[in-house]
């Protein structure tokens, strides 16, 4: 579903050259959970924006669900996470404007075609999944940090994405609230069949993957089944 080949990353800081990914190698099949883990700076979300062809690598390349992102320029990227790839972010990206069900329609609304018959039905059933059917008129401002997180987590699966990209879903949250929106990810994942890459800080958000790959240094220095 995933493939980095010789992935490396430089930016230019203070005039130098800053490596902050170096040849970079990963395969993620199928409906794998994989959790992304190391120390700050070791390059893991990084890693991540380029798996999500948000950003080009320096060198290497990266084919996402059989396309080489490489290919393609920055609008048939855009058409290709529309229609293929959700996202889960720490600070939750709502739209600050719009009610938690406008908020799970927007990817519905930005993917080719826009939206179609069934997908108010579709965001209205996802936000009871998540435990939040009463609450489809309330904005951002009036829910908590967990709730808007629950919000964030159906508004990922409401295109049925083939890939999932999750950038510290928890990192932000208790960790009472953020055991529940584990299991909620989980869950959805394993209902939906859905391939999810994780990059997190959290052991416990960690330990429920199939898989972690630990960086250091924008190098991957372990690869384990844990599953």
């Amino acid at each position: 579903m995933i493939v980095a080949e010789h992935l490396t990353q430089t930016y230019l800081s203070a005039g130098r050259p800053l490596t902050v990914l170096h040849n970079v190698n990963l395969t993620i099949e199928p409906n794998e959970l994989v959790a992304v883990v190391g120390p700050s700076g070791s390059g893991k979300t990084t890693l991540l924006g380029l798996l999500a062809g948000l950003d080009r690598p320096t060198h290497g390349a990266v084919r996402l669900d059989g396309q080489d992102l490489g290919s393609l320029d920055e609008d048939d990227r855009a058409a290709l996470r529309a229609e293929r790839v959700g996202f889960v972010f720490q600070t939750f990206q709502l739209i600050p404007t719009l009610t938690a069900l406008e908020n799970v329609l927007v990817p519905l609304e930005l993917r080719p075609g826009g939206r179609r018959a069934g997908d108010d039905e579709r965001a209205r059933e996802l936000l009871g999944r998540v435990g939040l059917g009463d609450r489809t008129h309330h904005y951002p401002a009036q829910l908590s940090g967990g709730e808007q997180q629950r919000v964030g987590l159906a508004r990922a699966f409401a295109s049925r994405p083939r890939i999932l990209f999750a950038d510290e879903p928890t990192g932000s949250l208790d960790t009472e609230t953020g055991a529940g929106v584990i299991d909620l990810l989980v869950e959805l994942n394993a209902e939906a069949e859905t391939t999810m890459v994780l990059v997190t800080h959290d052991p416990a958000l960690a330990g429920r993957a199939r898989r972690v790959v630990r960086l250091r240094a924008g190098s991957i220095v372990a690869d384990e089944q844990t599953a």
